[in-house]
């Protein structure tokens, strides 16, 4: 059987929901027979393994263990879906504090075991906070390390192609940038519908204005609309898109859509934020991004929504000033985009 690597590819968090739909998924697409599944709660973590050997695939080597050690050393690629989930009446931002020590912990557990990792994907919420908290322990490159922000784009995706009421695959290129939360910039510039620009349909009788504004604040609230449908958060569309990361990342096809990767430019300054990119094996490239005035100003209040979110970490401790992050990781200082 062919896979795309030999190499080790770790999922953090397996026991859970996303990381055992991640374990299946990496399978399935033959990405490698090399997969370590992690989870401290043992027993849950054992009957995942023990599934995924029912399922009978041919070639695979599934390892597992609870020690974060073992899960680590000689990992080539690693994705983390191990922090706190969240629940109904929570936002992502409030999972800041609990997940934000998870994501220090990560990080120094990746720079002492598995230094020479390629590629991580971090998909644990607020993901544009852990997964900076992440990079920075990590000492990682910026290019090494990325966070799921795809899925509120497909979820743009989703509204549109349902509001139409035609396949999914007939709404082109829908973008959301900036945070991965109540702040996101959810673009229309970018997109087109059966071929037409989706800016000259906003505001006719096809789609009017006070439409596509409730089409956005749905795409903004999916992860809750979710919650409030299935009782628990989103994990089968996390799972998913965030392996078809780490599967661009081991040389595989293109990532089709915007992930979270550091940004530090002229414009933005220190932060992990959906962006236009390119993950390749030579890792994450940051690409600009256009769009109207209007959306613009859309994504600087995106931004500036998590500089706050970054700083309220920084006030609890749990990463230095910005001035001392090179002390921790040199990288951090590198110009991005």
């Amino acid at each position: 059987m062919n896979f795309l690597t030999d190499e080790k590819l770790t999922i953090v968090g397996a026991a859970g929901m996303i990381g055992s739909n991640m374990a299946q998924t990496a399978i399935m697409m033959h990405l490698t027979p090399n997969i370590c599944l992690y989870d401290p709660y043992a027993p849950a973590l054992e009957g995942v393994a023990e599934e995924l050997r029912h399922c009978g695939f041919e070639g695979v080597d599934i390892k597992y263990t609870s020690d974060i050690s073992e899960a680590l050393a000689g990992a080539a690629y690693v994705v983390s879906s191990g922090g706190a989930a969240r629940k109904a009446g929570m936002t992502r931002e409030d999972l800041l504090k609990g997940n934000a020590l998870i994501a220090e912990q990560f990080g120094k557990d990746i720079r002492e075991y598995c230094p020479d990792v390629k590629h991580v994907v971090v998909v644990f919420n607020p993901a544009d906070i852990t997964g900076l908290i992440t990079l920075l322990y990590s000492g990682l490159k910026p290019s090494q390390v990325t966070t799921l922000a795809a899925l509120d784009s497909t979820r743009l995706r989703s509204e549109l192609a349902k509001y139409f009421e035609i396949p999914a695959d007939r709404v082109a290129n829908c973008r959301t940038y900036g945070g991965h939360g109540e702040q996101m910039a959810v673009f229309a510039s970018t997109t087109k519908v059966d071929g037409r620009p989706l800016t000259e349909i906003i505001g006719t009788a096809c789609l009017p204005q006070s439409d596509w504004e409730d089409i956005r604040q749905r795409v903004i609230q999916g992860g809750k609309n979710i919650i409030d449908l299935r009782g628990r958060s989103s994990f089968q569309s996390p799972a998913y898109l965030s392996i078809e990361m780490i599967a661009a990342a081991m040389g595989g096809k293109p990532f089709r859509w915007p992930a979270g990767a550091y940004v530090n430019n002229d414009r933005f300054g220190h932060i992990m934020m959906a962006m236009e990119t390119q993950i390749t094996k030579d890792g994450v490239e940051c690409r600009p991004i256009a769009g109207t005035e209007d959306e613009r100003k859309e994504l600087d209040k995106s931004y500036e929504h998590l500089c706050k979110l970054r700083d309220e970490v920084i006030d609890m401790g749990v990463m230095p000033r910005i001035e001392d992050w090179h002390k921790l990781n040199p990288y951090m200082d590198m110009k991005t985009c």
